[in-house]
């Protein structure tokens, strides 16, 4: 047996024909910068880190979910005068998810749960496309996947755990980087204040209208909130929170019947 059979880059043939999976996790993530403190790929080792951290605590209470490869690439279309920042299309990531469905229809994994890392991506509409309706009368899709997605740091109140949590590079996403990859964060001293320039339009500025944003008309570091109050500890309270919840839905998806979801 593999030491983590529940990551599928980990685990062998005979791992995967000796523990049918019941939910399969889709880490998505993406390479863009993150101020001058955290690396480029922060999105995706804290989402793949989430993800196998869930799985495991999930797989502990007997639910058999494995987690495939973590997707690095997302949407940079605000970032693309950034260098190195790698744009990958939204028709592009509907693609590479619908041969990933195609993949599974027919095998034996009947639930996917993307976990997205990045806030550029937006998977809903994509899915809206690819989920069959399940039904008593859809048995000619009753094999394909039921597909879930969510945003790991939505998953619980981040103001419970930090004054400012911020955007992007900020507080939130320093901490975490400091309880799960601690050797790849440059000391919080040459970190930039991640000060974001308003909107002068009030709807863009409050949120309730939205355009995308050219990324270095915003911020003159890349980073969106304060990352100077950010600390391991944090960070690990914030991450079993999150991990934490995310096992307990992964365990109900796990039992759940697709076909029967509402009482």
């Amino acid at each position: 047996m593999s030491l983590r059979p529940y990551v599928l880059a980990e685990a062998t043939w005979k791992d995967v024909n000796a523990m049918p999976c019941e939910v399969a996790v889709l880490p998505w993530g993406a390479t863009e910068a993150h101020n001058y403190h955290l690396p480029y790929g922060t999105d995706v080792i804290e989402t793949e880190a989430v993800s196998i951290e869930a799985s495991r605590l999930a797989w502990d209470r007997g639910a058999r979910v494995v987690v495939l490869p973590t997707i690095p690439f997302g949407v940079q279309t605000g970032q693309s005068d950034i260098d190195l920042c790698l744009n990958m299309m939204p028709s592009t990531q509907a693609a590479v998810l619908r041969d990933i469905v195609n993949t599974l229809r027919g095998q034996s994994v009947r639930k996917l749960v993307i976990i997205n890392g990045h806030g550029g991506n937006d998977f809903k509409q994509m899915i809206r496309e690819l989920q069959p309706p399940h039904s008593k009368g859809a048995t000619a899709n009753r094999t394909a996947p039921l597909l879930v997605t969510m945003n790991w740091w939505q998953v619980v109140d981040p103001r419970t755990y930090f004054a400012e949590p911020g955007d992007h590079a900020g507080e939130l996403e320093t901490s975490v980087m400091l309880h799960v990859a601690p050797s790849l964060v440059r000391p919080l001293s040459e970190a930039g204040e991640g000060r974001e320039r308003r909107h002068r339009i009030a709807a863009l500025r409050e949120r309730w209208a939205w355009t995308p944003r050219p990324w270095t008309r915003v911020s003159a570091d890349t980073g969106i909130g304060d990352p100077r109050a950010a600390t391991a500890e944090k960070g690990a309270a914030y991450f079993s929170a999150v991990t934490e919840k995310i096992a307990g839905f992964l365990v109900e998806l796990a039992a759940a019947d697709p076909d029967d979801l509402y009482e």
